[in-house]
């Protein structure tokens, strides 16, 4: 019997998974079948609450739940116009083009649709409209509790159809977050630091390489001096611009926990009085541009997403550029929503579901991965 909290062991994007129960209540039982052949075993209870409490021992009341955070809220702006209905998310992506006036090229200097006074043939706009759908997949979990259950939780003072509810909850929202930041590998979803590995149809993003290697021959932020990390943080958003074509400037630069922590804490220079978290957000490219403030976010779904590393496994982490901004991307969703109360014997319950996307990259030209800090 596993639970999620204290895990053994950590998943490889970095979440407590569960353990067994260390002390659970064990009952023997004893059962005879139609053969008239006895069954004898334990089985193990724990779920209700009810604990041997000596009489010189204060047990604390307070439930305390699994530590757990998500932060996909955050970091992704919500599609809300899909509905529990709906089976499929789509958008459409225009293309424009036009031919120069008088018969000349598209070249820059030319190209523009000048006509002259005799002008008998003038150029027009073609448009070209692509549909890229995604699928909506539902997601759904059942809680159910035994009357005997409902009644000895009570008695102890813990309310199980509350704890269930509560773990439900943090079941859904880990899963958001994992379709969010890295996708699906059953559905074939990928997510917001995997889109190098998405279809060319589907918003790939195709702005992906290694930082540049330091003075003293790493990559890593850790052996690299803050006017080299300000360097790769100036060379990524520069980059990102010019992909879309100096239309967008990225505004949240995402980085793994560790390489936050260690410009949150280190000093410009001895001598120096602010970070190199300060540093870096106050001499960037966008806020020199007076185009908006960029944000420096950590992401624990960042640790080993680089091309050829593994999720959660430090070694080749990410850094990502981009724009939180639902017109860039966005992620559809539907809220969460569950049916009428069943009675089904000594049985209470109840399914909560929804449906669940994968992100939309409107223009990949926004995002931008830089590997190996």
């Amino acid at each position: 019997m596993l639970t999620f909290d204290n895990a053994l062991t950590t998943d490889a994007a970095g979440n407590q998974r569960g353990k067994r129960f260390e002390t659970p209540v064990r009952v023997p039982y004893r059962v005879r079948d139609s053969a008239g052949n006895f069954t004898e075993g334990f089985r193990t209870y724990d779920s209700t609450g009810a604990f041997l409490v000596g009489e010189l021992e204060r047990l604390d009341q307070e439930l305390h739940e699994p530590l757990a955070d998500v932060t996909w809220s955050r970091d992704m702006p919500l599609r809300e116009d899909v509905t529990i209905a709906d089976e499929v998310s789509s958008f459409t992506l225009s293309t424009y083009a036009s031919a120069g006036g008088l018969g000349i090229g598209n070249g820059i200097g030319n190209g523009k649709a000048w006509i002259g006074k005799t002008s008998d043939q003038i150029t027009g706009v073609g448009v070209d409209i692509g549909k890229i759908p995604h699928p909506l997949n539902p997601w759904a979990m059942e809680v159910k509790f035994t009357i005997l259950e409902l009644e000895s939780a009570a008695k102890a003072g813990r309310p199980i159809d509350q704890q269930k509810f509560d773990g439900l909850q943090l079941k859904h929202q880990m899963d958001i977050d994992e379709q969010v930041y890295y996708g699906d590998t059953p559905t074939g979803a990928y997510g917001l630091l995997e889109l190098n590995n998405a279809a060319a149809n589907t918003g790939q993003v195709t702005n992906v390489t290694n930082v540049a290697t330091g003075a003293a021959g790493y990559t890593t932020w850790a052996q690299k001096s803050p006017d080299e990390q300000l360097a790769d943080v100036n060379e990524i958003l520069t980059s990102v611009w010019a992909t879309s074509a100096w239309a967008v400037m990225p505004s949240r630069l995402g980085i793994p926990p560790a390489q936050y922590g260690l410009i949150s804490t280190e000093k410009v220079s001895q001598a120096g009085s602010i970070s190199v978290l300060k540093y870096l957000m106050e001499n960037n490219v966008v806020n020199a541009s007076g185009r908006g403030k960029l944000e420096i976010v950590p992401m624990k779904w960042c640790i080993g997403a680089g091309v050829g590393g593994t999720i959660g496994t430090v070694g080749t982490d990410r850094m990502i550029a981009y724009t939180p901004d639902k017109k860039r991307v966005r992620f559809p969703m539907t809220l969460l929503n569950r049916t009428p109360v069943q009675f089904e014997g000594m049985y209470h319950k109840t399914t909560y579901y929804c449906r669940l996307g994968q992100v939309e990259c409107v223009y990949p030209e926004t995002v931008g991965y830089r590997d190996g800090i």
